[in-house]
Parts: C-alpha cells; structure tokens; sequence
C-alpha cells in the first residue's frame, strides 16, 4: 500500500487549475487500488481560510468565496481521508520543526509508521524532519508507476500485515476508539451489543455473546453443557493446545482422534468408534480456515445425544454447504486475536448458538455467574471482551467482506501457483476457506524455512507436535497412534497470507519454494 498526503499548496493549484493541476488531478483519481489519498487534520482550516483568501482576490465575494470554498472541500473529502494530529506530538514537533505546519504533516504520517508515504508538495523546502519524502505531483505519479525510485529500504515481506490493514482502516478505528473513550464504558459498553447483533446477523444464528477470547469461548462452552470430572470430549488431536486445555481444566479427558491427511482436520469417521458413556461433547476444529465434515459430525451426535462444538477460532467467514462457520452445530466459537480473519488488538472472542437457554447460561457464566448484580446463580468467570476491542472489530467489519473474497482469490492463486509440484492443504468443494493460513507439506522442513527466511521469506508452523504428544498432555488424555497428526506436525509449513499480498510477492514466493523442494 502506498499513502500520498497532500499538501496544501497542490490542493489551492488544482483547484485553480494552475500548475500541477493535472498531476494532482491524476493523482486523486488512482487507478492502483494500493493507493491511498490523505489530507492532514490540521491543513483543513489552512487549506479553507487560503482558498477562500484566493478566491476572494480572484473576483468573488466573501459569500461566494466561502460557498465555493466550501463546496470544493466537499468533494476533495469524498476523494481522501483526514489524518489525525496526535496532541502529544505536538510539543516534539515543534521545537524541532524550522516550519511548523509542514512538520506537522509530518508528525501525523508517524501513525502510518511501517507503510510507503509521501508527502505531495510544491514546496521545494518542505520540512520533514528527515523523517518523510516529499514529491512534486509529476515525481509521485512517476513514484506510483515505479519509474521513481525512493531513498529508502524496500519494506520486509509480511507473513501477516496488519499494519497495512490499520492504515486502510485508520479513520473508522479512530472513531471506534474515541467514542469509547468520551462515554468511557470500557466493560459491557454500547458497542459490545451492538458487536454482538452484527456478528450473530452476518453468521445466522440467534445469539452471539462476545468473550474474552477464543480460549473462553470454548471453555464457556463447554462450562455451559455442563462438562464435568469424569467427562470425555472428542477432540482433534492437531490443533493449537487452547482446544484440549480447556476441556483439562473443567477436569474432563480429552479423547483425541487422528486427522484427514489432506485436509488436515479431525476425519468423521473415525469418531463414532470412540464414544463412551463417558462422551458428552465433540468439538471439531475448522483448521487453517475450512471447517470439518461438519454434516458426518452432527449425525454421530444426534445418534449418542452429544453437543458439537465448533471451534471456529481460524474460520470465521468461511462457509460449508452454504452456511456460515460458527452457526454450523449446537455451538460455535471463533477468536478475534490479532491474527485471525476478523482480529482485534489484543484477546477476543464470541460464542454462537440458537440455544435460549445455553446461551442465557453462557452470558451469566462470563460475569462471574451472575443472572442479576451479586446474584451468582452459577459457577463462572470474568470473561467479558472490552469495549475498546468490540470497537475495533466493529470498525474491521466494515472492511471483512472484501478481506474474505481477497483470501479467497489468494488462496487460489496459490493452489494455482503451488499445486502441481508441492502438496498443499485440500479445500473441499462444498466449503470454502478464509485461508487463516496458507499451508503446505514439505519435507526438510527446518531447512526450506531457513532458506526461505535468507531470502526475507517469513515462514510458520501450525503445529510442530500434536497435542495428544505435548508433555503435559499425555498422561491427561486418551488417544490413539494419530499416525496422521504426527506426520502432518512433521511436514506442514504455512506461507505468508493476508488479503494484502500482492501478485508479484504471491509469484516470488512461490518460485522461490518450488526452487528449493524440487
């Protein structure tokens, strides 16, 4: 993603049709849709009380000048964002600027930290304290078109580009947090119900109740059915450990089943065989974005009376047989940590479900048990999400559907790319995957990474040892070879994956891989 930030100058020439009025013009019209236009906070009054002083001394008179003006801004404002002054830069700024308003422009590009900025200037002394290029209109249009090479280092390749997401969303996240901030409600404020509506809306089901994060809603899950000591939940044996942890903790057994080698998530059919008297739960895991064989699993269930779980914490957004993951069985769980499909800035989750009452027992059960103010009717915990978190997703919402169609288009680019020299993990065509990760089996595996990374290729792995062979998991659950798992925790390697990865980085990624496995 590129950022130009337009100085006031450009803006007063275009809008007279002087000089670089055409560059400019270019510019706000970018035909790259890695582009982003803005206009720093503290320029607006600038650019209104200049263009007004113009216009005035091209003829108009002060109404007309003001109109004008006005109307000029209105459209300039459909075209860029507005970039925040942080007050507490301010005082740094201005003891180090030699102009004060252009390093303010500067200051404010600070929060774009990690992203290529320019500042778009006439000003052939524009201030910028060293910290940020400045381009003439005709050198930026050049700088988008890569004929116009910055002074600066070209920025690592990503494995998860968040910063890139945040400067796309800057405005929105802004507003989110700041009307947090003046009510200040930070526990069970507006935006929590008003979270909860837009995610049980866009999943199906009739509840949706915000969590901490994607370890309570499954432990709140499973506290809500009543999971006790002596308990046995069916579980995958490859997943990240906060699936198996949780059922310890109530004092239950993990029972865990082997994998489809393919896909990588739990295989149905070797679930039924088992279940015991002691079995009150399953709890698939919709691993690497694509939900289990989730028909197969609720079949078994209905048959021996069991819950279904989905632990949805990489799939929200995918879909199987047209539904949305997280409205899939009895239960859904997903997790808003900062990598995830939808994430916040710090822990979250929600729970899902059509359930009345598990899910009237799960909202008591996150406030400590209470069904009114110091009535605890049940044993629970203090699992509420903030509010400043729930304002953050809902500002990311805005944004989703398009970062689930991008991962899916890049998903496929891979498989593409990919498919015919190195296996990679199977999407099946009943479901679709929002690719949490983009993960492929290789063998070697410390090796390729080491390569991969000599060429500023981050890498992962998801998971390096199933869960049935972690140390203080063995003597703690029941389980099976898992022959799958183990193989899988040997071999799986997942690549950089976001819905901002470019072509280019896709193709270089991809070539570089296959040069080093084959």
């Amino acid at each position: 993603m590129k950022h130009l930030i337009f100085d006031v100058n450009v803006i007063i020439d275009y809008w007279l049709e002087e000089q670089s009025a055409s560059s400019t013009l270019q510019l706000l019209h970018p035909t790259d849709a890695e582009v982003k236009l803005w206009i720093v906070a503290s320029q607006l009054h600038t650019l209104h009380y200049t263009a007004r002083a113009v216009f005035k001394r091209k003829g108009l008179d002060a109404d007309a000048a003001s109109t004008v003006t006005r109307q000029l801004l209105i459209v300039l404002l459909e075209k860029v964002d507005v970039l925040s002054n942080h007050g507490f830069e301010q005082a740094d700024t201005y003891l180090q600027a030699q102009d004060f308003e252009d390093a303010q422009i500067t200051a404010a590009a600070r929060s774009l930290s990690g992203q290529d900025v320019c500042v778009v200037t006439e000003d052939k002394k524009f201030d910028s304290l060293g910290e940020i290029i400045a381009l003439t209109p005709a050198q930026a249009i050049l700088w988008l078109q890569k004929e116009y090479q910055l002074p600066t280092q070209t920025a690592p390749l990503q494995f998860i580009d968040l910063a890139t997401q945040q400067a796309q969303l800057r405005p929105q996240l802004e507003k989110g947090i700041e009307q947090v901030l003046r009510h200040g409600q930070y526990i069970m404020g507006p935006e929590v119900k008003e979270l909860e509506d837009k995610l049980a809306a866009y999943t199906g089901p009739k509840h949706c109740i915000t969590v901490a994060s994607g370890t309570e809603a499954l432990l709140i899950s499973l506290m809500a059915i009543g999971i006790k000591p002596g308990d046995e939940v069916i579980t995958t044996a490859f997943s990240f450990i906060a699936t198996a942890e949780v059922i310890v903790l109530l004092g239950a057994k993990p029972v865990f089943i082997d994998i489809e080698p393919d896909t990588c998530n739990i295989n149905a059919s070797l679930i039924e065989a088992q279940i015991t008297d002691k079995t009150k739960a399953i709890m698939p895991v919709s691993l690497y974005g694509q939900p289990a064989d989730m028909d197969e699993i609720n079949a078994i269930a209905t048959k021996y009376n069991l819950v279904v779980i989905e632990d949805a914490a990489q799939s929200f957004g995918a879909t199987y047989k047209g539904k949305k993951s997280c409205n899939l069985s009895t239960i859904g769980c997903t997790s808003f940590f900062p990598s995830k499909p939808l994430g916040c800035y710090g822990d979250g989750g929600a729970i899902f479900t059509s359930d009345d009452a598990l899910a009237q027992a799960m909202r008591e059960i996150r406030v400590h048990g209470q069904s009114k103010r110091y009535v605890h009717t049940r044993i629970g915990v203090g699992g509420r999400m903030d509010t400043l978190q729930c304002a953050i997703v809902l500002a990311k919402l805005e944004l989703f559907e398009w970062e689930v169609e991008q991962r899916k288009a890049i998903g496929s680019q891979y498989n593409q790319l990919l498919n015919a020299k190195l296996q990679t993990i199977t999407q099946r065509p009943d479901r679709t995957s929002v690719f949490a990760q983009y993960t492929v089996f290789v063998d070697d595996r410390e090796l390729v990474q080491n390569k991969l990374k000599e060429a500023g290729i981050p890498t992962a792995v998801h998971y390096p040892v199933p869960m049935h062979l972690q140390p203080a998991y063995q003597e703690l659950c029941k389980a099976e070879s898992c022959i799958e798992s183990v193989k899988a925790a040997n071999r799986v390697m997942s690549l950089p994956m976001h819905p901002d990865l470019n072509n280019s980085n896709q193709q270089l990624i991809s070539d570089l891989l296959l040069e080093i496995t084959n």
